[in-house]
């Protein structure tokens, strides 16, 4: 045995006299509120089958409390030694001495007759073969847990415990709680297959185990939702870190509202910044703590950036080595830039700005360049703005075609939520145009145009700014979106604009081919808009089914949600019901597998979706899509769409025979300055005075219409004022016209059969109504059959032979889903009197005894009963009364 050491004597070390220290022998008090988490435990155990658990993490992770937890639930494979180490406790013998005193007691005797460092400054070699032969010798596993290991520094130790774990045998394992990586080979045991490491990933606190921890503080909230937002709030904010949860647990039971507490970011960085500062910023030397300062103003901190922030070189090799000792810092995947934990960059930057608030905006000026030259114009406008450079940050925006982005996905861009607070002050072309933006994606139309007349002037004049191909390309696509919300110039306008993005498209970003995939699908849906305003249902078709096609998958949902929503809009309004319905459950369904917010949904698709249930006599489904619909912003700000909204509710209205309060909701209303609005308008309002037989005034409002739909309707009316030569000609004009739709067509050949009913051409009425049973039964259009009047109803009935006819329409008369019949309600509505009328034949009385009650004469009776089965499609009372019934009029 050297002379230098001898066996202990006592629980002191040996060259000061000093005793050891009891309490760090034993893992730390249990904590108040303690949450079990039995899968950290697993993972200890399972680590704890070989020779070296890796336990590493930031500040307040909670790997003592996890070490701890798992000592004490006894799930170590034999007895625990425990070593809590202090910052004095790195010298090798001070080290070894605790650790070997640790050993002693629990495995006591076996460890008895080894010597004790001499000098606190080495260890002889001999004292670790001694312990490592005691160790190889033991009948049972021993798990040496060392907890605070990141205190211990320089080599001597780490390569010690090389050492021990290399020739202690199978039955010692080691256990090292740290907040950085210990200088063993972990390279050399990992490709072995003998080490286990639970990183900071792993100690952070689940959802569910953050609401197990909110209760332990007794933070019970018994609204479900207000619960939930507390979890996922809290879960979000702290990203799981242990020691955040439980300062912000404390502090949310002082607060009065928890939910609030939790959506105020201040509240959690207050909650949090003591122990940040203290344990973390106020730890590093004082020049890591300027970098640290200075870089918080970052998203992703870059170390070429942080160079230039700091003005010294070598930032790359201290963010490594923070990220390595997990100082709240980790690296961005597929980047050599890291990133803050959220609570400690909130930290950071108040420290900042109480220290060196001159400096701030300075920092951000500087970073706003620096990212504007490395191509990361997004980012670099955000800290343009900060710094107060608002035109700088607007020429950012336009140059990067970040304004393309907005547009194209506003749901996701931080681009609109930078610029809200832009000064209307603000001079010069750029700025004209990302207000311009911002004002399009709220659906304020004619806020955007107003606000791109400062960009057209200097587009027209010339200026250096306003000359280069991203300038023109942002105009040009803020000119054809913004159509709708100005004077309808025709469909000329949008395709002019149109032209000229896609002459630009492809200019400013060559060598990024992909860097902003929306924006040929953004021409062709505003193109597509235009065309629809005017009323080019089939160019608008093709122009949308393109727009969907080069929607990139997983990018620009937006759009694509809404070009689906206006494809299926415009397909439904040509008849094409089946893939109208197909591409608006689509559209809803990109919105709801991408959880696009209530604010930017289009209510295109729901449009489509009421018009085609309307289409197929299912009023009911019409009725709650169209509420849905008008929810939506784009609903209520897009003419075509608001008008289109009030056109299905008042085609509802007179569904169930209610024209006061169909009429009610067109009242008001003035024509729109676009072609399809205005006649969808003044079809609606024809379609009011048709009900209430007012043909006259159905053609006054059908004047000067030249599209098939207009033609139909006039006809409709012609013929019902006995004009039948006149209809009949407006019938063939209308049939001729090149953009027919399906109802157009249907509704021609069924106008055309009760002509010949009236004139007695039974056998042409029945092949007329043939064709158009065959025509409408593959997409299920049952409108036009429901609008017909009583005589389909009769003729059906009656139709000769062996009933070809009838069986031809037994689609029709199938009930659609949800309605109440295929016929669901009489085009004219039942008066007063009528109703009256009809209670009485429901009471099974004569003609003469209806008379009696009702104080009228018989032949007036007789009137009303001929009138009610006029407009309830019947020829007897017994069916008079069931219609009455199903239409909830008795």
């Amino acid at each position: 045995m050297p002379a230098t050491e001898r066996p202990t004597q006592g629980r002191v070390l040996s060259w000061s006299g000093d005793p050891l220290l009891a309490a760090k022998f034993a893992p730390p008090a249990v904590a108040p509120a303690l949450v079990t988490r039995p899968r950290l435990t697993d993972a200890l155990s399972a680590g704890a089958q070989g020779p070296l658990t890796l336990v590493t993490g930031p500040a307040g992770a909670g790997k003592s409390a996890a070490c701890a937890g798992w000592s004490r639930a006894g799930a170590a494979p034999g007895p625990v030694a425990w070593l809590t180490l202090d910052p004095g406790d790195g010298a090798p013998g001070v080290f070894w001495s605790y650790v070997l005193e640790a050993l002693r007691r629990a495995v006591p005797g076996r460890l008895s007759g080894l010597p004790v460092p001499a000098c606190p400054g080495r260890v002889a070699s001999s004292l670790l073969v001694r312990l490592a032969a005691a160790l190889e010798g033991l009948a049972e596993p021993v798990v040496l847990v060392l907890d605070g290991f990141e205190k211990v520094t320089g080599r001597q130790v780490p390569a010690g415990l090389d050492f021990l774990l290399a020739h202690a045998g199978p039955r010692f394992r080691l256990v090292v709680s740290s907040r950085v990586d210990p200088l063993l080979p972990l390279h050399r045991y990992r490709a072995e297959g003998r080490l286990t490491e639970i990183r900071g990933a792993a100690l952070a606190f689940t959802p569910d185990e953050t609401a197990a921890l909110l209760r332990a503080h007794g933070l019970g909230v018994r609204d479900d939702a207000v619960r939930d937002e507390v979890v996922e709030g809290l879960a979000r904010r702290t990203e799981g870190w242990a020691a955040g949860l439980r300062l912000c647990a404390v502090a949310l039971q002082d607060a009065g509202d928890p939910a609030a507490f939790v959506r105020s970011f201040a509240a959690s960085e207050r909650a949090v910044s003591d122990y940040l500062l203290t344990e973390v910023l106020d730890a590093q030397p004082a020049g890591v703590r300027e970098l640290l300062l200075r870089s918080s103003i970052l998203d992703r901190v870059d170390p070429a950036v942080v160079d230039a922030l700091t003005g010294r070189p070598g930032a790359e090799g201290v963010l490594e080595r923070l990220g390595r000792d997990s100082v709240f810092l980790e690296i961005v995947p597929g980047t050599d830039g890291y990133r803050f934990h959220p609570l400690f960059a909130g930290v950071l930057r108040r420290r900042l700005q109480i220290e060196h608030p001159a400096l701030v905006p300075r920092l951000h000026g500087r970073a706003a360049h620096l990212l504007a030259s490395a191509g990361r114009p997004a980012e670099a406008l955000e800290h343009a703005v900060q710094a107060g450079q608002w035109r700088f940050a607007a020429s950012e925006a336009v140059r990067g075609l970040l304004v393309a982005d907005l547009l194209a996905e506003p749901e996701t861009s931080r681009i609109e939520q930078t610029f809200s607070c832009l000064p209307a002050s603000v001079p010069g072309a750029e700025p004209a145009l990302v207000a311009a933006a911002c004002r399009l994606i709220r659906h304020d139309g004619p806020g955007c145009r107003a606000r791109l007349r400062p960009a057209e002037d200097a587009a027209r004049q010339g200026r250096p700014e306003a000359v280069t191909p991203e300038f023109r390309l942002t105009l040009a696509l803020l000119r054809l979106l913004s159509v709708p919300y100005g004077p309808c110039e025709g469909p000329a306008a949008g395709e002019e604009a149109a032209a000229v993005a896609a002459d630009l498209t492809p200019r400013p970003v060559p060598e990024h081919p992909g860097a902003h995939p929306g924006l040929e699908a953004l021409r062709l849906r505003g193109l597509a808009r235009s065309l629809l305003g005017c009323g080019l249902l089939d160019a608008a078709r093709r122009t949308l089914a393109e727009a969907v096609g080069v929607c990139p998958p997983g990018t620009a949902v937006h759009l694509r949600h809404t070009c689906l929503g206006l494809l299926a809009l415009a397909e439904s309004a040509d008849g094409a019901l089946t893939s109208a319905e197909d591409h608006a459950l689509e559209s809803l369904a990109v919105a709801d597998r991408h959880g696009l917010p209530a604010g930017h949904r289009s209510g295109t698709g729901l449009l489509a979706l009421a018009a085609v249930a309307l289409a197929q006599g299912d009023a009911e489904a019409a009725r709650r899509r169209a509420e849905e619909a008008a929810l939506c912003p784009d609903t209520r700000s897009d003419p075509l769409l608001r008008t289109q909204e009030a056109v299905l509710r008042c085609r509802f209205e007179l569904a169930h025979g209610r024209w006061e309060a169909a009429a009610a909701v067109l009242a008001g209303r003035a024509a729109d300055e676009e072609h399809w609005p205005a006649q969808q308008l003044a079809l609606a309002r024809a379609g009011v005075a048709q009900a209430r037989g007012d043909h006259l005034t159905a053609a006054a409002a059908l004047r000067g219409g030249t599209g098939a739909a207009a033609l139909v309707a006039l006809a409709r009316s012609r013929l019902a004022m006995g004009s039948t030569g006149r209809a009949l000609a407006l019938l063939a004009r209308a049939e001729n016209t090149a953009h027919a739709g399906l109802p157009d067509r249907v509704a021609a050949r069924l106008l055309r059969a009760q002509a010949a009913v009236a004139h007695g051409e039974k056998a042409a009425a029945e092949r007329l109504v043939g064709d158009a049973l065959d025509a409408a039964r593959p997409e299920r259009l049952r409108r036009p059959f429901i609008e017909a009047g009583p005589w389909l109803p009769y003729l059906l009935e009656r139709s000769g032979g062996a009933g070809a006819l009838r069986a031809r329409s037994g689609w029709l008369t199938e009930r659609a889903p949800g309605s109440g019949s295929p016929f669901p309600g009489p085009l004219q509505p039942l008066s007063a009197r009528e109703r009256d009328v009809l209670a009485c034949v429901q009471r099974m009385m004569s003609a003469d005894e209806i008379a009696a009650e009702l104080g009228l004469s018989v032949n007036t009776v007789k009137t009303h009963l001929r009138s009610v089965y006029r407009k309830l499609c019947v020829s007897r009372r017994r069916d008079a009364v069931e219609r009455g019934r199903e239409l909830r009029l008795l």
